[in-house]
């Protein structure tokens, strides 16, 4: 077995394990199955690596998202480990020949999505590979009560009862609380499992939460005012554009990302900043996962996510270079009705899920009780017309569908074609005055979907307008791409047609396969998370960093002293005298600081007999008076003079 220290510094350059990483390490090489919680930039990339790399064999990384397995594979590649994915998109014989190196070359890391472990040519392949250990990359989907459930996970457990009960299993995420944990531990049927959980506090990440209506001339201001790299995350992928609009137009250096953009379109402005030809990107949440830049200064929600998990892992995406870096959220009433509205949107009601059920039975035409692993074409804007569906309403409720495991749909299915229109109306009549052949389709198009064309992206159904319209599809297709070709429209098309596949033999609607009563429990978890988000931002009181640790069952003693909060009440602090009777245990901190910073553990216990908590009130004062600084989550220091 190859020694540990060599290879950090062989391959990563690094002379010392950051904290908690070598205990880690030692538990996988123990053959001990593991769980390591560690914040975002806390490198939970090495805790798998290097013991990967200390043995023989190759290890499968399940990992859930293409941008964070490519980045992985594209930073061991540069290291000269050789690493491989599998990504949706491949023929079978590039995969066929992957999987034969895995088996008989050198490949040390083979990165997959845990849809693909389920497939046979997987299966009957890493049954012949030496495998030295399995790792499961953001656990926390495995977790019904996690902020970003991924049904495929549950399954992880059948493949890992194929493979060789000696070999140990590692599950890693930045964020869970207890019962996320506890959940993780369950579904993966870990074997006296090692928890190694550090701490949440961020020393250098100062958050904030800006109460403003008019958010995008104070993004400006903000992002002017940190400098360099930022990240600004967006609900969904209409804000997304316009945000970067907008900053383009200040004169800044933006773009936009989201998953409707071609994969060639993401790599590039993914590298593009990373490379920091790109000041601030404007995102959706999955961007920045697993993405190894280190010196991003600002993160900015102009919406607020669904949970404090997820607010915390892509706030966490700032300052993972350990200097100043600020994490703010943008807050204004109308948020907090969305975030509610958003909520109810997603636990349609049983009458709803039943009349969708059965309209999606009626459009595919499945006789009851069959249809069981049968795949469709399924256009389902197309469904929602014919039955007079509310899209929106139709959207959800096949969501919630398919989370209670009734049937699978492809990406296609999220994505269906959007227009919008990008001149205005007078600039629209003209166009239509000069090029007659598509003023019929036009003015349809305006009837159809009203004067929202304007202002925003409308889901459409090529197949549906085909229909409407008596033309052939590709008629439908070629006028839009023209006009989109003339910039009279914006034409995202949908990247091929979704497909459904039914996991269960047509159902009754009276008798769907749902258990209610675990429908509701979920439906109040989120409530909770939802709830959680709102007390964050609506406190004025308590430190950030301590709500968000609260949150994840750590309680911290001290305040961090520079979130918004912290920092207001040093303003208000200043010039005060400091608390009659705590002199002695003032100059007795400031006196042991100068020999240098202590862990506050090691200070606490050095104001002894003084509790814990009065303690906590004189270290409290002093880092409010800006005598004293954290330097890391547990170490505290004078402050330079």
């Amino acid at each position: 077995m190859a020694d540990i220290h060599h290879i950090l510094a062989n391959y990563w350059g690094h002379s010392t394990f950051r904290p908690l990483q070598q205990e880690i390490i030692e538990s996988v090489l123990k053959q001990q199955d593991t769980l390591a919680l560690l914040p975002t930039g806390g490198g939970k990339s090495i805790c798998f690596q290097v013991p990967a790399m200390a043995q023989d064999g190759i290890c499968i990384v399940v990992s859930p998202l293409i941008a964070l397995m490519q980045d992985q594979v594209d930073q061991l590649t540069q290291r000269g480990i050789p690493a491989v994915a599998i990504f949706s998109g491949m023929s079978n014989r590039q995969i066929d020949i992957l999987l034969d190196n895995c088996i008989y070359g050198a490949i040390k890391f083979l990165y997959i999505s845990p849809e693909r472990l389920k497939t046979d040519l997987f299966i009957a392949r890493a049954k012949q590979m030496q495998i030295n250990l399995l790792v499961i990359d953001e656990a926390h989907c495995i977790s019904q009560w996690g902020y970003d459930f991924r049904p495929a996970y549950l399954e992880i457990i059948n493949f890992k009862q194929l493979i060789p009960e000696s070999t140990p299993c590692i599950a890693l995420t930045a964020s869970a609380n207890q019962e996320v944990q506890q959940d993780i531990l369950d579904k993966l049927q870990l074997k006296n499992p090692k928890v190694f959980q550090k701490s949440f506090q961020r020393a250098n990440l100062s958050y904030s939460c800006l109460w403003v209506e008019d958010k995008e001339p104070q993004l400006f201001n903000m992002l002017k005012k940190v400098g360099g790299s930022s990240i600004i995350y967006a609900r969904n992928r209409r804000k997304t554009q316009e945000i970067a609009a907008y900053l383009q137009k200040q004169g800044m250096k933006a773009d936009f990302y989201h998953a409707g953009l071609s994969p060639d379109q993401r790599t590039s402005r993914q590298k593009a900043w990373i490379a920091n030809q790109i000041q601030c990107i404007v995102a959706t949440n999955a961007f920045g996962m697993g993405i190894d830049k280190s010196d991003v200064r600002l993160v900015v929600h102009v919406d607020l996510p669904d949970s404090l998990e997820a607010y915390y892992q892509e706030a966490g995406r700032a300052g993972r270079d350990e200097q100043k870096a600020y994490a703010v959220a943008m807050v204004e009433e109308n948020d907090l009705i969305e975030l509610q509205k958003n909520w109810e949107k997603s636990f349609p009601s049983a009458e709803v899920l039943q009349k969708t059920y059965q309209a999606m039975s009626n459009f595919l035409q499945i006789a009851a009780g069959s249809g069981e692993l049968s795949t469709y074409d399924f256009d389902w804007t197309e469904m929602a017309r014919r039955f007079q569906l509310p899209t929106s309403e139709t959207f959800y409720a096949l969501k919630t569908l398919e989370s209670e495991g009734l049937f699978l749909m492809s990406d296609a299915f999220q994505n269906p074609s959007k227009i919008k229109i990008q001149v205005n109306a007078t600039e629209l009549y003209d166009f239509q005055i000069r090029n007659e052949k598509f003023e019929s389709f036009l003015k349809f198009l305006l009837r159809q979907f009203g004067g929202n064309l304007y202002t925003q992206f409308v889901s459409i159904s090529e197949a549906s307008l085909s229909i409407q319209l008596k033309v052939p599809v590709e008629e439908i297709e070629r006028y839009l791409n023209l006009l989109a070709k003339f910039e009279i429209i914006e034409y995202e098309k949908q990247n091929g047609l979704p497909k459904l596949t039914l996991l269960t033999p047509r159902a009754n609607i009276d008798n769907l396969p749902i258990t209610w009563s675990e429908y509701i429990q979920k439906k109040d978890r989120s409530k909770s998370k939802i709830d959680a988000v709102e007390s964050y931002v609506r406190d004025q009181k308590t430190c950030r960093t301590r709500k968000i640790s609260a949150y994840f069952g750590e309680q911290l003693f001290i305040n961090c002293g520079v979130c918004d909060i912290c920092v207001q009440r040093k303003k208000e602090q200043n010039g005060r005298a400091f608390p009659e009777g705590m002199e002695v245990e003032q100059k007795l901190i400031l006196n042991y600081l100068k020999n240098g910073p202590m862990t506050l553990e090691d200070l606490t216990d050095c104001l002894r007999p003084l509790t814990r908590t009065e303690a906590a009130k004189v270290i409290q004062y002093c880092l409010e008076a800006g005598q004293i600084s954290y330097t890391s989550a547990d170490t505290i220091a004078l402050v330079s003079s």
